[in-house]
């Protein structure tokens, strides 16, 4: 194919689990002739939705990358996940494309994640055309679903067709602009006269869209003054101005699933979206230079591309999903990697249709495909050609909101699980695997409760390791709250050599972590043994009295003692030290603390009450609310244990549109009928 920027269009398919954006992929790519019958999710047929864990979940877990040829164009599309547990490979997909198209479903409201995907989507400058889907469903609702969409997107959202409905059910459309009216038919859209029913309602469609179109060129807008119309022509290039810039949405409706509404879908996409070579602000640091650089999309261009996506097919090995900038990538190449500065030679070149990879000799500039068997390449770098240094910037990924413990069902699998983990890295940047120094757990930290199943389960069927997901300990303390004079003396004797330690501590409540003073006179401990009782109530700090946590916040004083000239060593006194510090710790008012967050949720307004009672019911304290971009934040200091789930609870309150961050804060006396609870399940 000898396909230039000029001729591409590189779409992510978008929108929240289950309003079909597989489904239409599927309807595409059938229109497009890459299929000859179109799959089903429920029967893990379809092109996009082909891992075998997608298969069993029937929901989009991964990006998946096809094309198709449609009027001369090479459409690339991309098809996300609409699950807030795989928020990164959204990031992935739409790092790729110059547009997208939010799938949403007819149902006469504004769907849950559908803010989030418009507001992520104006937020990057990415040109937005809205989907109506499930419109052969019985009372669809397309008049209910674009009034809620433009009560929150007001002045953005422009309807570009009119659905011909029949028994609650679409059969046809009417394109405004072009002022036609199809029906659908088993041999595709076939045109037929605008029904006289809805000639009122066109033009008052058309008045609209050429108010639009006027609005977006300041040359249009004058000629409307004058004229008071514009032609079809001006209509269009003001509209897909609009669309451009991001001040206009359109919206189109149909059925993926019985393949009504796609064909003028693939038309409109063609007609409005952005071209390859249109796509602005391509930033990249000259490393040479030290400047930040503007990289247009041009053929004759010196070679540029980043990886968007690294996955590890069964088959092919490891395989670089890539966006070529400028230039053309072709077989035998040997270019830069920019980020780790070594040279990689370009073996195959694929082009993608789901899990099939087809063989391509290049990819030119505003390309989308894949390369292999790059073993220092990986998601984010940049590549380039040899006497260029150029890095894009990278890929910003969520970091990780929820943490489980994560246990090996065969004991010893402990370094295997960290490896396989560590290799999936490569693939996931949004979650991490460490083991906890304070409760000794490997503990798996990510995007939702179902992103971490999800990964287990990919971990038992690529690597063979079974583990198992629980809820992580909480890395509570103990210290204590008033001084008490401890004594501590190891006597033992057994007919040769004895042992003999004695000494007196004086164990008191301090700021810092652990303090030892010394305020023995008069020889009664020898300096040669101090240093081993400070050493024997160090040891001992790792488990304390009430529930065996880390202690925290003590100061031990040696201020006497007596020894034996013949049986006194230095494990007699660390032996001395730790009867001491039980009797201490047990007598000087020990209590549990709990560590606390600072926690900042950013909220949209209609959600800040419910949120902030949320927050005082984790027994949260509110020190702070304030605007920022449109939103409002709420700081609060909250106890880790209270939003161990708190991303999928917030979710839950917010309809997906809520974002938190936590740090630590401090630790804090536990209140005591919950440390009965902690030290009651500690004894179990």
């Amino acid at each position: 194919m000898n396909i230039t920027s000029k001729e591409i269009r590189n779409v992510a398919v978008i929108g929240h689990s289950g309003e079909g954006k597989t489904t239409l992929c599927e309807a595409m790519l059938f229109n497009g002739g890459i299929i000859d019958r179109m799959g089903k999710v429920e029967d893990g047929t379809t092109v996009m939705d082909f891992d075998e864990l997608e298969k069993s979940k029937k929901l989009s877990i991964y990006t998946a990358v096809s094309y198709l040829i449609w009027k001369g164009v090479k459409i690339n599309l991309l098809d996300l996940p609409g699950f807030y547990d795989f928020e990164g490979e959204r990031h992935e997909g739409l790092a790729a494309c110059g547009a997208a198209v939010l799938v949403i479903g007819a149902n006469g409201v504004l769907p849950v994640g559908a803010e989030s995907v418009v507001e992520y989507c104006l937020k990057l400058g990415k040109p937005l055309i809205i989907f109506i889907n499930g419109m052969d469903k019985p009372n669809a609702d397309y008049a209910g679903t674009v009034r809620a969409l433009k009560e929150k997107y007001a002045g953005k959202l422009a309807p570009i067709q009119l659905p011909i409905t029949a028994d609650g059910k679409m059969t046809g459309y009417i394109n405004a602009i072009q002022e036609r009216a199809y029906k659908f038919s088993t041999q595709g859209p076939q045109e037929i006269a605008v029904p006289d029913a809805l000639k009122n309602d066109l033009t008052e469609m058309q008045a609209s869209l050429m108010e639009t179109a006027a609005e977006n060129d300041e040359l249009l807008l004058d000629k409307y003054f004058e004229e008071g119309k514009l032609a079809k022509d001006d209509v269009v290039h003001g509209i897909r101005r609009g669309i451009a810039t991001g001040n206009v949405i359109p919206v189109m409706a149909g059925s993926a699933l019985q393949n009504r509404g796609v064909i003028n879908l693939l038309d409109e996409i063609v007609r409005y979206m952005p071209t390859a070579n249109e796509r602005k602000n391509s930033l990249a640091t000259d490393i040479d230079a030290d400047e930040l650089i503007n990289v247009t999309c041009e053929e004759d261009g010196a070679f540029a591309a980043q990886v968007f996506k690294t996955v590890h097919d069964p088959y092919s090995g490891k395989m670089n999903y890539i966006k070529i900038f400028r230039g053309k990538l072709k077989t035998g190449m040997t270019v830069l990697n920019a980020n780790t500065g070594s040279e990689e030679r370009i073996g195959q070149i694929f082009a993608l249709k789901g899990k099939k990879a087809e063989l391509v000799n290049e990819l030119s500039a505003g390309d989308i495909g894949a390369v292999n068997k790059l073993a220092g390449t990986d998601t984010n770098h940049t590549l380039c050609a040899l006497g260029t240094n150029i890095i894009f910037d990278p890929i910003r990924f969520p970091k990780p909101s929820i943490s489980l413990a994560v246990n090996t069902a065969v004991k010893g699998d402990e370094d295997k699980m960290a490896v396989g983990f560590n290799k999936m890295r490569e693939e996931d940047y949004t979650f991490t695997v460490e083991k906890r120094a304070d409760t000794g757990e490997f503990v798996l930290s990510g995007q939702g409760e179902v992103h971490l199943e999800t990964l287990a389960k990919k971990l038992k069927a690529r690597y063979g390791i079974d583990v198992k997901l629980t809820e992580p300990k909480i890395p509570y303390r103990e210290t204590i709250r008033s001084t008490y004079n401890a004594e501590g003396k190891h006597k033992k004797q057994s007919g040769g050599h004895g042992q003999y330690g004695h000494c007196k501590v004086r164990f008191e409540p301090c700021e810092s972590e652990f303090e030892f003073g010394d305020e023995v006179v008069g020889g009664a401990v020898p300096k040669q043994y101090i240093p081993a009782v400070e050493k024997g109530i160090k040891e001992c700090l790792c488990r304390g009295v009430l529930a065996g946590y880390p202690v925290t916040g003590v100061r031990a004083v040696l201020y006497d003692g007596s020894y034996h000239d013949v049986d006194s060593s230095e494990m007699a006194f660390k032996a001395a030290a730790a009867l001491a510090y039980k009797e201490g710790l047990k007598n000087a008012s020990p209590v549990i603390l709990e560590p606390i967050m600072r926690l900042k949720v950013a909220v949209d307004g209609e959600y800040l009450g419910g949120v902030m009672g949320d927050i005082s019911k984790r027994r949260g304290r509110i020190s702070d609310s304030y605007p920022e971009g449109g939103i409002t934040v709420v700081a609060a200091e909250v106890p880790l244990s209270e939003i161990t789930k708190y991303a999928t609870d917030l979710r839950g309150l917010t309809r997906g549109q809520g974002k938190f961050s936590t740090e630590f804060l401090r630790y804090e006396e536990l209140p005591p009928q919950l440390a009965e609870k902690v030290i009651a399940a500690s004894n179990n």
